[in-house]
C-alpha cells in the first residue's frame, strides 16, 4: 500500500470524445513508463473510463460549440467548472493535464492559480487561425504546453511558454487497421457495391445542421448509383439521434457506435462525406477520399469575424498543412447539398480526384509525426519530465 501512496496522482481533463480518446492513450503510455505506477483521476468519457477513470461528471455537459450554441448550457458548464476545481483542491495532484477544450480549461486554470500545482495542456489553441492572444493567456497560466502540429511551438515560445510537438494522436488511432472485408460480409453489402461514409459530428448541434443537407446530397448520389448504402458510424451517446435521423434515409443505411466498427467501416468506405473536425484525419489515416462540410449559425460566425478575426484561409487540417485544397470543403453558404453530392461522386472509383487525394493524404500524414516513438509516449514524457522537474524544485527549496 505504501508503494500505491507514493505514485504520483495525475489529474486529468478532457472536454469532448476526440480529448477522451488521447487522454486514454496518455494513461496506457504513461503507466507504461512509470510500471504501473502512477494514479489517475479526471474527467473523461468512454476511452477513459476503460482505463480506470471514474470521471466527476460526464463530458457531455461541457462539449458544447459555437457562441450562440453554449448560451444555454452556460449555468451547467459554470457549475461543472466550479466542481473541477472543487475537487483538484481538495485531492491536490502532483500535476494537472488538461486535454483540448480550452474554453473550459482556461477557468480551471485560473480557479487553480496560487496552488502550486504544475499545469500541463495537451493540444494547443490554434492561435494560428484566429484569436492569436491566446497564446499570451496560455503563458500565463500554463507550465508547458503540448501541440500536435509542427508548426504552433513557436507562437507559444516567444510568449514565454515551453511547448513540445509531440505529433498527432490520429496517427496511432488505429484508423488505418480496420478490416472492410469482415464489415462487408457482417452488413450483408457485396464487394461490388459502393459504400459511403457519412459523418455528421459528435456535437447534436452539428448534426441538425448537418443531417439534412448530407440527407439531400445522399439522394442526388443515389440518382447515378441505387445501390450505395450510406455508412453512419458515430459513439454510443449519439447511436439513438443517429438512427432516429436516418429512418427516412434515402437507400440503404447502416449505424454503427463501436471503434472497432467505425474503423472497419472506414476500411470499406469508397468515399465519406464529413463535418470539418479530427475524423477528416481518422478518414485520411484509412485512405479514405472524403469532402468535408459545415454549417454555422449565422450570428456566431459573424461575432467571431467581428470579436477575433479568421485568418486561416483552409478549414481541414491536411489543406493547411500542404496548404493547398486537396480535401473539397463546403463550409457556410458552400453546405450545399449539389456541391457536396458531386465532390463525393468524383472520389468514388479510381480516378484522378481520388488518386490526387491519396496522395496528398500520404504527404500530409508523414508531417504529423513526432521525431522518435509515438505521439502519446512523447506526451507522456512530457508529463514526467515535468513532474520531474518540480519534485527536484522542491526538494532544492526544502
Amino acid at each position: 500500500m505504501a508503494g500505491e501512496r507514493e505514485a504520483p496522482l495525475i489529474w486529468l481533463i478532457a472536454g469532448e470524445p476526440s480529448g477522451d480518446l488521447i487522454g486514454a492513450r496518455l494513461i496506457s503510455a504513461l503507466r507504461q513508463r512509470t510500471g504501473g505506477n502512477v494514479r489517475i483521476s479526471g474527467i473523461g468519457g468512454e476511452a477513459m473510463a476503460e482505463e480506470g477513470v471514474d470521471s466527476l461528471f460526464p463530458i457531455s455537459d461541457i462539449a458544447v460549440m459555437g457562441l450562440v450554441e453554449i448560451i444555454p448550457r452556460i449555468p451547467t458548464i459554470k457549475r461543472r467548472m466550479r466542481e473541477t476545481i472543487s475537487c483538484i483542491e481538495a485531492e491536490r495532484p502532483d500535476i494537472v493535464v488538461s486535454i483540448d477544450a480550452p474554453g473550459f480549461c482556461y477557468d480551471i486554470w485560473k480557479g487553480l492559480r496560487g496552488s502550486d500545482i504544475p499545469l500541463v495542456h495537451y493540444v494547443a489553441p490554434t492561435v494560428w487561425a484566429w484569436r492569436p492572444d491566446r497564446a499570451k493567456k496560455f503563458a500565463a497560466e500554463l507550465d508547458h504546453l503540448m501541440a500536435l502540429l509542427p508548426f504552433e511551438p513557436p507562437y507559444f515560445e516567444k510568449e514565454g511558454l515551453e511547448t513540445t510537438f509531440v505529433g498527432h494522436p490520429v496517427l496511432e488511432g488505429g484508423a488505418g487497421r480496420g478490416d472492410g472485408k469482415a464489415f462487408r460480409n457482417s452488413h450483408g453489402i457485396a464487394a461490388d457495391q459502393k459504400i459511403i461514409g457519412v459523418l455528421p459530428g459528435s456535437r447534436r448541434g452539428e448534426i441538425r445542421k448537418l443531417i439534412p443537407v448530407f440527407r439531400e446530397a445522399s439522394a442526388r448520389v443515389l440518382e447515378n448509383d441505387p445501390e450505395t448504402v450510406f455508412v453512419f458510424p458515430t459513439v454510443s451517446y449519439l447511436k439513438d439521434a443517429i438512427r432516429e435521423a436516418t429512418t427516412n434515409w434515402p437507400g440503404r443505411t447502416v449505424v454503427v457506435a463501436t471503434v472497432n466498427d467505425k474503423y472497419n467501416a472506414f476500411a470499406a468506405a469508397n468515399a465519406a462525406m464529413a463535418a470539418s473536425g479530427t475524423v477528416s484525419l481518422e478518414l485520411a489515416m484509412a485512405r479514405v477520399p472524403h469532402v468535408i462540410a459545415y454549417r454555422m449559425n449565422r450570428l456566431t460566425v459573424t461575432l467571431v469575424k467581428i470579436l477575433h478575426g479568421v485568418h486561416q484561409k483552409y478549414a481541414n487540417l491536411l489543406n493547411i498543412l500542404l496548404d493547398r485544397e486537396v480535401v473539397p470543403e463546403f463550409i457556410q453558404e458552400n453546405c450545399r447539398p449539389d456541391l457536396i453530392a458531386t465532390g463525393v461522386s468524383d472520389l468514388l472509383g479510381a480516378g484522378e480526384a481520388h488518386d490526387r487525394q491519396v496522395a496528398a493524404i500520404e504527404e500530409a500524414l508523414d508531417m504529423l509525426r513526432p521525431e522518435n516513438g509515438t505521439p502519446s509516449g512523447t506526451a507522456a514524457d512530457v508529463v514526467l519530465s515535468v513532474l520531474g522537474a518540480r519534485k527536484r524544485q522542491g526538494e532544492l527549496n526544502s
